[in-house]
């Protein structure tokens, strides 16, 4: 089977996945007012998990318009030659994401954002890091400010031990 058809069946499994949570985990919680609203916080997940078995099923099945067998382009992903991409960063990349994530409660939203964003350009290619440690700052005050005090969501800026 093909590389776009085996990521279309892991695609699949991963809606299908997410569809149950959406149709059977999300919507027992909710209090008596909003059972009567036609539209639930489950609605849009729900929609978008149909929507991706629907896409995985057409690739799957090669139901999309081929545009015959012809050897990739140079913007095209070759997935005979796969190892002459660049899967380190990738990799790196991905592991940075999760990091991230386990990072953003213990140190805090700008710390962890800005380091990421910092080491991210980094990993990406970036070398001058008197513009990125600034512009990554910048970014993450930007998005802390608009969240917290725009939105009114409470977005810990500083890690624990700094008692805020």
């Amino acid at each position: 089977m093909a590389l776009d058809r085996w990521i279309a069946l892991v695609f699949i499994a991963f809606c299908c996945a997410y569809g149950y949570l959406a149709f059977f985990t999300m919507d027992h919680l909710l209090p008596p007012f909003m059972q009567r609203n036609p539209v639930w916080p489950s609605t849009f997940p729900k929609v978008l998990s149909i929507m991706g078995i629907v896409v995985g099923l057409i690739v799957l099945f090669g139901l999309e318009p081929s545009t015959g067998e012809k050897e990739p382009g140079a913007t095209d992903i070759n997935y005979r030659r796969l190892t002459e991409y660049k899967l380190g960063q990738a990799l790196l990349l991905l592991g940075l994401m999760v990091i991230y994530a386990l990072a953003l409660r213990p140190a805090g939203f700008l710390i962890s954002t800005t380091l990421f964003l910092a080491l991210g350009s980094a990993i990406l290619g970036e070398r001058k890091w008197y513009i990125m440690i600034p512009v990554a700052m910048i970014a993450a005050g930007v998005v802390w400010y608009l969240v917290q005090q725009v939105l009114g969501i409470f977005l810990r800026p500083l890690p624990y031990f700094m008692g805020i």
